[in-house]
């Protein structure tokens, strides 16, 4: 195996392509340096000179070699900084769940605020409903989650992020577009409408129902995801409550009616993390998101 002393000879031998020059500028003289290449010859099993009395000239695969050879120099003289970096959390890497409606607003934002001031965090991205964010952080397969609480206050810390209405999505004609007034909830109990799957969107599954009485039969879809319901919105199936930021899909056939400022209580989006978290890079991902809100 050859050592980083072998390869630092190897390069200024290579750069130089005269013994005498390339010891000193290692500081060396000759002979220890003619052993270290000869060294590196034997240990990778190839001739990386050709060399006599007048000339030094880099064989094909001492030319091959040394791009290699200047890589793991870079990666070792890196190395220290790097760790160092890591350890202070300016670089490394934080693994984040989402929610699918926060993208419309709320993820572009976080992104933009981690790519300005931290350039060196990487940021994996996994879309998941809050239960699923709440057991991948429980088994440290995340770091980070934009979730909709209630959260175990034992376990997890919390920063609310986003505050936004929920509206109602009628499709373009519908009765309740034509009102002249806002809607009420009175307005929609006879509505067919197309809810959130209580088992995956629990948040908004309760929200709706402390709005408005839901009669089961009138639900004519139960779906998981915002998208999905604007798009059945906007095929006529019936209608349903969304966050405001949905207003931002451009979805066709849809119009997005307000509630009054009196129901209900606005839809919230929680920076969500475990207390005993360890990653660096979160703790200065979490410094330089405060006081963000979207």
């Amino acid at each position: 195996m050859f050592s980083f002393e072998q390869l630092r000879g190897f390069v200024a031998v290579a750069e130089e392509l005269h013994f005498g020059r390339a010891a000193e500028r290692l500081n060396m003289t000759q002979p220890p340096l003619s052993r270290q290449i000869q060294k590196l010859e034997r240990s990778i099993g190839v001739q990386l000179f050709e060399r006599d009395n007048r000339r030094v000239e880099l064989t094909a695969a001492g030319a091959a070699f040394l791009a290699e050879a200047r890589r793991l120099l870079a990666l070792a003289d890196n190395a220290p900084d790097m760790a160092r970096r890591i350890s202070a959390g300016s670089a490394g890497t934080v693994r984040v769940g989402f929610t699918a409606a926060s993208t419309f607003a709320t993820l572009p934002a976080i992104l933009r605020r981690i790519d300005e001031r931290l350039p060196d965090v990487d940021v994996d991205l996994y879309e998941m409903v809050t239960q699923e964010q709440t057991e991948a952080l429980l088994a440290h397969e995340l770091d980070l989650g934009l979730a909709r609480p209630p959260f175990d206050g034992e376990v997890f810390d919390s920063r609310a992020i986003s505050r936004e209405r929920i509206m109602v999505a009628a499709p373009s004609g519908h009765r309740l577009t034509g009102l002249g007034r806002l809607v009420e909830p009175a307005d929609l109990a006879s509505e067919p409408l197309i809810m959130h799957t209580p088992g995956k969107a629990r948040y908004f599954y309760d929200l709706v129902v402390s709005l408005v009485p839901i009669m089961h039969q009138n639900v004519v879809h139960s779906v998981s995801q915002v998208l999905t319901m604007v798009w059945l919105v906007s095929a006529g199936r019936g209608i349903a409550f969304v966050p405001e930021a949905a207003t931002r899909l451009g979805i066709d056939g849809v119009e997005y009616l307000p509630l009054p400022d009196w129901v209900g209580t606005p839809v919230e989006l929680h920076l969500l993390w475990l207390k005993e978290q360890r990653n660096p890079a979160l703790w200065r991902v979490l410094d330089h998101l405060e006081g963000l809100t979207v």
